[in-house]
């Protein structure tokens, strides 16, 4: 069977077989494919009843997948962009905030691995930083090379 006659079902358990999706980012997915008002919606219900479809797990993909790479800063905007809840942002968010200057130092690390020689080099590493998401005072702490977490 192609995925061309997948019904909407299919079409989102084959999605959801290869990561974890949010309903949002099911309901933009899918929305093409719906051939009757209500039924994609009616579809994912039944998937969030039997747990196929679960906000925590998204959460928790995006924050294991890309953590190690990526400031809090960025992991919130990836986390609003898939659709997830303010409140389970939130809650990331402050879990996250708590390992920013240990992640921004191995980010760091792996990147340049030595301080920057002079002005033009540490602003290059915290714009560098900044790009991946991670918050000013991190950065700081990370570039001036203290180690006062």
């Amino acid at each position: 069977m192609g995925f061309q006659t997948l019904s909407l079902k299919g079409r989102a358990l084959r999605l959801l077989a290869g990561r974890e999706h949010s309903r949002a980012e099911l309901e933009r997915k899918l929305a093409e494919h719906e051939t009757e008002p209500g039924e994609l919606a009616r579809v994912l219900d039944e998937l969030q009843a039997k747990g196929f479809i679960s906000e925590q797990r998204v959460v928790e993909s995006v924050v294991h997948r890309r953590a190690a790479r990526l400031g809090t800063g960025r992991l919130k905007q990836e986390l609003q962009a898939k659709g997830v809840s303010p409140q389970a942002v939130a809650d990331a968010v402050d879990a996250l905030r708590r390992t920013e200057v240990q992640r921004a130092r191995e980010v760091w690390r792996r990147k340049f691995g030595e301080p920057a020689v002079d002005a033009a080099g540490r602003a290059k590493q915290m714009r560098f930083l900044a790009s991946r998401g991670f918050a000013a005072e991190a950065i700081r702490r990370v570039v001036s090379g203290g180690d006062d977490d």
